[in-house]
């Protein structure tokens, strides 16, 4: 059985496998057939980046462990971008650990403060300034202050400036 088929949007069974109860031995088992860890779906996301939207910590060590790539090639979703996005802020953690890039921008979201930003996510925002994120990158002339300011989120626009 080849276990790097793909579905028509680009699905492999890693990406799927995740999300399964048990999951963390069915991403094992793949992983030991040799399943792609970085095969890319349709929209540009990876299984990690997957796993990273939902936060499955034990998932996303497993996938680094076996190489996965946490920063993606230029202007796609990373897996820190997809963290934020879920208000993940352990994930985050986790992420930033190993070396994701701060300042990636996605074509969607711009930097990952942006996307903490823009969905409220104040822990993740947090996180992020902890770890250096600057505060004043922006994506088409908006900051991450853009962002709260346009949520009307006073406790992240007080962090922010």
């Amino acid at each position: 059985v080849c276990v790097n088929l793909v579905t028509v949007d680009s699905l492999t069974p890693l990406h799927d496998a995740w999300s399964t109860e048990g999951h963390i031995q069915c991403v094992k088992l793949l992983l030991l057939l040799d399943a792609q860890v970085d095969a890319r779906h349709v929209d540009g996301s990876t299984p990690l980046c997957d796993a990273s939207a939902e936060g499955h910590i034990q998932c996303v060590k497993l996938l680094l462990d076996h190489g996965a790539k946490v920063n993606p090639p230029l202007y796609t979703v990373s897996p820190l971008h997809e963290a934020c996005l879920s208000g993940n802020p352990d994930c985050v953690k986790l992420l930033i650990s190993v070396g994701a890039n701060l300042e990636a921008h996605d074509c969607h979201f711009g930097t990952p403060l942006h996307v903490a930003c823009a969905r409220e996510h104040l822990e993740c925002a947090k996180v992020l300034l902890s770890a250096g994120a600057n505060v004043n990158a922006a994506k088409l002339h908006e900051t991450a202050l853009h962002h709260a300011a346009k949520v009307k989120n006073k406790d992240l626009i007080e962090m922010l400036v």
